[in-house]
């Protein structure tokens, strides 16, 4: 068998270079030949296993392998082009996301000739994605803490009570408005900001101010983390 040349990719998302490996496949057979690439991607080392078409598809994740041999039922019997997002689990059983693309030839009788294609291992991409994601959302509740206890501590000031009180106040405009309590407390600091909004934020604070003999639904009630609305 021919050995296959390896290739890269560059990821535009974290601008790293994701593992790409090639492959072949003898229609008949089912012997395939494997870059290093695809060798690595698998767990294994050029000379570890014997790549086939079984090997190949005993490292699909359960989940994703009754779809990928029903598309390559349908390739193998037409020929074309194929590409499909699916998992594996190398031979240290870690899982990989991988995109595989390929094209299936027939021969003149109609019979499967060869397959051909590249893995791109996204792995490292997704993960990156994935802890952006996080990060990105730490920042978002931290900020909308920081802005829920600023709100709180303006009508602590303004109202002569103490912080549970300010946070039920807020609670209870926010379900009553059906408004998030994060967007509650920015509306009121933006008043409290602006010199102009004086008398906005003096009837905001009034209505406020009414709602304190107004029980919240104990759904609504309890501050787990300040996390409630935002």
């Amino acid at each position: 068998m021919t050995e296959t040349p390896g290739c890269a990719y560059a990821s535009g998302v974290n601008a790293s270079v994701l593992p790409a490996g090639t492959f072949v496949m003898d229609g008949a057979t089912r012997y395939m030949s494997w870059s290093d690439e695809l060798y690595a991607i698998h767990g294994y080392k050029r000379g570890e296993v014997v790549p086939t078409l079984a090997l190949t598809l005993s490292h699909k994740h359960p989940g994703d392998l009754p779809r990928i041999e029903a598309v390559n039922a349908e390739l193998f019997a037409h020929g074309g082009h194929v590409a499909i997002y699916h998992r594996i689990i190398d031979a240290q059983s870690h899982e990989h996301r991988v995109l595989t693309a390929g094209e299936a030839v027939l021969d003149d009788a109609g019979r499967l000739a060869s397959v051909s294609g590249v893995m791109l291992d996204l792995t490292s991409t997704i993960q990156w994605e994935t802890e952006l994601a996080a990060r990105d959302a730490v920042r978002r509740a931290m900020a909308t803490r920081g802005t829920i206890a600023k709100a709180e501590g303006l009508l602590m000031g303004r109202l002569g009570i103490g912080s549970d009180e300010a946070f039920r106040l807020l609670t209870s405009f926010s379900n009553n408005r059906n408004v998030k309590l994060a967007g509650v407390a920015q509306a009121l600091v933006s008043l409290a900001d602006n010199p102009a909004e004086a008398p906005a934020l003096g009837a905001m604070i009034d209505e406020l101010r009414l709602r304190r003999q107004e029980p919240v639904p104990a759904a609504k009630a309890g501050r787990p983390g300040r996390t409630t609305g935002s």
